[in-house]
């Protein structure tokens, strides 16, 4: 008997205005860019929070909307997502340093790709 796609849940985030939703994708440990997606909805929760939006995608439309970013890895069952890490200049100029300020006092960082944390024994799925 033939079994139907694997459905994921799939994390997702609405483009500033506009009526459009993309996927989230990632950085492995080791920087590799990956789409991100979950077997069940609970995992996701416990890995990026229940406020995290996220659509029901089957595994070809994942990699459909990942090809043309060039991402062909998948990462099932991340343990944590969380947002990139900001390097920060151990030593600014003086007004490398106003800008800094001002450009964080009046602009939201917007996360579009973030990074993951998994278990080794939880393996990416290549396409």
């Amino acid at each position: 008997m033939d079994e139907g796609p694997i459905i994921f849940a799939v994390p997702v985030r609405d483009l500033p205005g506009r009526l459009v939703r993309t996927v989230r994708t990632g950085r492995s440990p080791q920087g590799q860019r990956v789409g991100i997606a979950f077997t069940r909805p609970e995992l996701l929760v416990a890995a990026m929070g229940a406020d995290q939006p996220w659509e029901e995608l089957c595994e070809s439309a994942l990699r459909g909307m990942l090809r043309p970013l060039g991402i062909d890895v998948i990462q099932v069952d991340p343990l944590l997502v969380a947002p990139p890490i900001d390097r920060v200049d151990p030593a600014p100029r003086v007004a490398q340093a106003r800008t800094k300020r001002t450009a964080s006092a009046t602009t939201k960082p917007s996360v579009s790709s973030v990074r993951i944390s998994t278990l080794p024994s939880l393996p990416a799925v290549k396409g």
